[in-house]
């Protein structure tokens, strides 16, 4: 993360003034994949790799941001914001200020400067981030009262409406609501949640497979269509169902004859992972992290099998994971056909895994991965 000293004298050089200092963390989901769509749980950590804003109020109602990662700058007139994207960077900041303002949040104008360490594209939610550091700092310039989950929601709200992309409520939520040294059993559907302790000598190692594979996004979009299906044609048997939340195993298992095959197993992914999110909760919770390994293991099988989501570079990112002195599982992470894995390490393993994961998967795939040994951190939050 940029030094905060360093970061304000950027902003002294560029906007000729002192400013605040707002960061926001990226995330990664230790286990419950598929499941927040589906009203269910699921267990994420904030990591420390973090979105920082600068800001300071400017005298009338315009928004001026510069992004370091771009080495850009745009305006744009809070009386006159965007009504929807442009497929440009400032699509984030802007889609913030745009649904706080149709909100009811009367914003002031300002100066911002933005730099992020979240790696992107790896399905870390490095526009989560964005979007919590510009909306905490905007409102908190702005002299509003910050409701952590109103500010996640409407950070999902410029994702969904203004950006375009169909994301749940997990990743702002995180971002604003996550603790260091904790995961966060979230309920998707009510919005309570709880902290989870994780233990101190295990730090989570994030490995990148360098391969998106470009099916990704209609998979998604197919996905949801069969859950939704399952649930349509279970509350035949089952009326009151919303979601698959609210179907239990046995209940699948009696009224399988409803289904494709196909569904089934969609259905029993979503069902059979909501039960391991909150045995992975109640393992952290006791302490017991050795019980860890088979429910991580039982989830990337579902993911592979079941859900169909996995590829060969995850799983066999996974299956070198596995077999390493001090893991305590691994399994892929994210929306899958790609992206990352999540291992949990014994800390005073996690150097030897770095190197014995790129050195054994960079000579199966000839892809060199980006490995991250990070640790549960803050969510957004005031630096200076």
């Amino acid at each position: 993360m940029t030094n905060a000293s360093d970061l304000l004298a950027k902003f002294a050089h560029r906007f000729g003034s002192s400013a605040a200092l707002y960061r926001a963390p990226g995330r990664v989901n230790l286990i419950g994949e598929h499941t927040d769509y589906n009203d269910g749980f699921v267990l994420p950590a904030a990591i420390d790799f973090s979105c920082q804003v600068a800001i300071a109020p400017r005298d009338d109602r315009k928004l001026v941001v510069y992004s370091e990662a771009f080495d850009a700058t745009v305006e744009a007139d809070l009386d006159a914001l965007p009504s929807r994207a442009t497929h440009h960077w400032s699509d984030y900041p802007f889609g913030v200020a745009t649904i706080l303002e149709k909100s009811g949040y009367r914003l002031s104008g300002a100066n911002l400067y933005i730099a992020s360490d979240v790696p992107v594209g790896v399905g870390l939610s490095s526009s989560a981030a964005i979007d919590v550091s510009v909306g905490y700092a905007l409102l908190d310039i702005s002299k509003h009262p910050i409701d952590r989950t109103r500010l996640a929601l409407l950070c999902q709200r410029a994702e969904n409406e203004f950006v375009g992309a169909h994301v749940g409520i997990m990743d702002p939520f995180v971002s604003c609501h996550g603790r260091a040294g904790h995961a966060l059993l979230l309920d998707c559907r009510s919005l309570e949640f709880r902290l989870v302790p994780l233990p101190p000598n295990v730090q989570l190692v994030i490995c990148n497979s360098m391969v998106k594979h470009q099916l990704g996004a209609s998979e998604y979009n197919t996905r949801r269509a069969e859950c939704e299906e399952g649930v349509r044609r279970l509350s035949a048997a089952l009326p009151g169902i919303v979601a698959l939340r609210d179907v239990t195993l046995a209940q699948l298992e009696q009224h399988r004859a409803l289904l494709s095959e196909v569904i089934y197993r969609r259905c029993r992914h979503i069902i059979t992972e909501n039960a391991r999110v909150h045995a992975a909760a109640a393992a952290l919770g006791t302490g017991k992290i050795s019980e860890l390994s088979p429910l991580m293991a039982e989830s990337h099988r579902s993911m592979r099998d079941d859900y169909e989501i996995s590829c060969p570079e995850l799983d066999i990112m996974v299956a070198i994971a596995a077999r390493q002195p001090g893991v305590y599982g691994a399994r892929m992470t994210g929306g899958g056909f790609g992206g990352c894995t999540i291992n949990f390490v014994a800390a005073e393993h996690a150097a030897a895994f770095q190197q014995h994961i790129a050195s054994e998967y960079q000579a199966a795939t000839g892809l060199r991965p980006d490995i991250y040994i990070c640790e549960a951190s803050q969510g957004a939050e005031a630096i200076v």
